[in-house]
């Protein structure tokens, strides 16, 4: 019987180092680049964000929303032109990403963060925490730098 401890005791002391590696949580597939906030003019009740969102994982995922503690809302917006004018609606029941694709949100493209109501008056410089939330990859942590509204550009 003393065997058969001595045994499983050393097993154990042999299985246990080898699966911590697969019992350690999977880094996030998602990165996030250049998290900006185009400066909106004073008083604005709204700004629009950009980044680069990029699925580097194996599986796809999906972009399910985002929040920030200096807006009452950070919501993904569409825009499309119809006749002529622009329309701009919140995105429901999130975007997926595919594997090793990404999701692109730029002036004047498809799709864009909308900042509603920012509780203090965003100026050039200024830093805007958010947490975006994805399907497979969890929530992830970002900042928001607001760069002047003509910059428009993804660095």
């Amino acid at each position: 019987m003393r065997i058969v401890t001595a045994f499983a005791a050393a097993l154990v002391l042999v299985a246990v180092p080898a699966l911590a590696p697969a019992l350690a949580k999977a880094p996030a597939a998602i990165t996030v680049s250049h998290p900006w906030i185009a400066a909106p003019p004073g008083g604005a009740p709204t700004a629009a964000g950009y980044a680069t969102i990029v699925n580097t994982g194996a599986a796809p995922d999906t972009f399910l929303g985002a929040r920030t503690p200096d807006a009452d809302k950070l919501e993904l917006h569409t825009m499309s032109m119809t006749g002529g004018i622009m329309r701009m609606r919140p995105v429901s029941g999130g975007v997926a990403i595919a594997a090793g694709q990404s999701l692109t949100l730029l002036p004047n493209g498809r799709y864009h963060f909308m900042v509603v109501r920012p509780k203090h008056p965003l100026k050039v410089g200024d830093k805007v925490a958010a947490v975006l939330t994805f399907a497979r990859a969890g929530t992830i942590k970002t900042t928001f730098v607001v760069e002047p509204a003509g910059a428009m550009t993804m660095n």
